[in-house]
């Protein structure tokens, strides 16, 4: 059955903490002391919940919210999207960072929830969107930000393909990413790197070395 109230079940099951590498940022996230850490997929799915992806500040979205707080005039004045937002992390540091707007895309509409309640929290605006983009042509925005995308096939080419498709229109493609299996480095120029703080249950280090590249 379909959890009838999604904001509050995330403000039972999550705390409000900052993010580790871009501590400007807060978010409702699930950690070690909240009970959804613990279920399993299957417990996740009798609760009719996909899994919840938007409970935690992964990798790469952590080191692209870092890069964006730190070159504000990347986004400043621009259109943004943070495409597979998640928890809308990206979304909201480009806000913090100027950003005129920022639309929050994922394809899990529970992630509507946890971004509205993670905007409101940092006192910014996000606009949410569970479609499908990569089934369109995408948006007109200035700038595409995209963590923690290229975590399995066929999906990883769908979405190379699309965010080629955005860079050719023009658009500035910002992807951050722990050299996953199926990042694709061919094409990507380099922008930082850092040692970013996680857990061993997400990403079997405490460390996680990430990157920030744009597309060429």
């Amino acid at each position: 059955m379909p959890i009838a109230d999604p904001a509050a079940f995330i403000l039972a099951n999550t705390r409000f903490q900052p993010v580790p590498h871009a501590p400007e940022v807060s978010l409702w996230l699930a950690d070690e002391i909240t009970p959804i850490w613990r279920l399993t997929e299957e417990e996740l799915g009798e609760m009719g919940l996909p899994p919840p992806f938007w409970a935690f500040a992964w990798a790469g979205g952590q080191g692209l919210a870092r890069w964006v707080l730190d070159h504000p005039e990347e986004v400043a004045g621009k259109r943004v999207l943070d495409f597979a937002a998640g928890s809308g992390l990206v979304g909201i540091a480009a806000m913090k960072a100027g950003a005129a707007s920022a639309l929050c895309a994922d394809i899990d509409p529970f992630c509507g929830a946890a971004v509205a309640l993670n905007a409101a929290a940092n006192g910014v605006a996000l606009t949410f969107t569970d479609a499908d983009l990569l089934d369109a042509q995408p948006p007109e925005v200035e700038v595409i930000c995209a963590g923690d995308v290229f975590y399995e096939q066929p999906m990883s080419g769908r979405v190379l393909d699309w965010l080629r498709m955005a860079a050719a229109n023009g658009t500035r493609v910002l992807v951050g990413d722990p050299l996953r299996t199926y990042f694709p480095k061919d094409g990507f120029d380099l922008l930082a790197e850092y040692e970013v703080p996680t857990t061993r249950e997400l990403e079997d280090n405490a460390v996680k070395r990430t990157r920030v590249w744009t597309l060429r």
